[in-house]
């Protein structure tokens, strides 16, 4: 399966948001010393923004080690650009696939795709999604749902004190708002749900553009990691909604195992 991951993305053309051309999505990252290959959901899946706002928050130390990122999602063009517009991901790093072919390829979790009778696909679609947002044929989606209202002590701290987070319909928060809810240093409760709140509000807010067809809403991604030798070192298949990761905490730790070390133990240092 190794080999053959590889094979199929490198021969995989989708229009890059960036300019809109058809183009390899592992073009111009041949040469990396690693390639990080995020096959996302729909643009407009809670999995899709919070995996992107992690890559962004360690971009920095991303690019330092030469590690070359693509992602590709279900969506359209404009799908792309209000999503990256959104989460400061870089355009031309990102492709977009309208019907999740890619996913098929790769054999990545469908989600339920059950057909109700009278529904259109896209009708049936969201029957589906909402029986996945209460657990059914989505693994870990309710403990992942609760761990945002409830805190990770192994997890960083998410919001900075003097950040502003704007998530409608609460009124403008001041990172340090959440000293209140047990500390700081590691993640507080309701700083993660405050997050995917956000998300969620400019998800609806622009609801045709990130959704262009709601009947591939169910469709899960993955995670492919190779190395200069085109060898995959690393993979994840999502096995339901806000399962983007093996490790909730920290979904990066396959990248940077040695910060999560440090990350934790600072964390139980200083907490109260």
């Amino acid at each position: 399966m190794n080999q053959n991951t590889y094979q199929i993305l490198s021969q995989t053309q989708r229009q890059r948001v960036g300019d809109g051309a058809i183009a390899s999505i592992l073009e111009g990252c041949e040469s990396a010393q690693r390639k990080l290959i995020l096959v996302l959901p729909q643009l407009g899946d809670f999995d899709s923004l919070e995996y992107i706002w992690w890559i962004q928050r360690e971009i920095d130390r991303i690019k330092s080690e030469g590690i070359a990122v693509r992602a590709i999602g279900i969506g359209d063009r404009q799908s792309g650009e209000y999503f990256c517009k959104f989460t400061g991901f870089d355009k031309n790093w990102l492709f977009v696939d309208p019907t999740g072919e890619l996913h098929r390829q790769l054999n990545l979790y469908s989600g339920l795709t059950t057909k109700f009778p009278l529904l259109s696909s896209g009708q049936s679609a969201w029957v589906n999604l909402m029986l996945m947002c209460a657990g059914i044929g989505s693994q870990g989606t309710l403990a992942e749902v609760f761990r945002g209202y409830r805190g990770d002590r192994n997890a960083p701290q998410l919001i900075g004190d003097e950040e502003i987070i704007k998530a409608a319909p609460l009124p403008p928060l001041k990172g340090s708002f959440f000293k209140w809810a047990g500390g700081s240093g590691f993640q507080r409760p309701f700083e993660l749900a405050t997050l995917r709140l956000r998300n969620m509000a400019e998800v609806l807010g622009n609801w045709t553009a990130y959704v262009p067809d709601a009947s591939h809403m169910t469709q899960r991604g993955g995670t492919f990691l190779f190395d200069a030798e085109k060898k995959l070192t690393y993979e994840h298949r999502d096995r339901g909604i806000l399962g983007f990761s093996a490790n909730p905490s920290y979904p990066l730790s396959f990248l940077f195992a040695d910060q999560f070390s440090e990350q934790s133990s600072t964390q139980k240092a200083t907490s109260p």
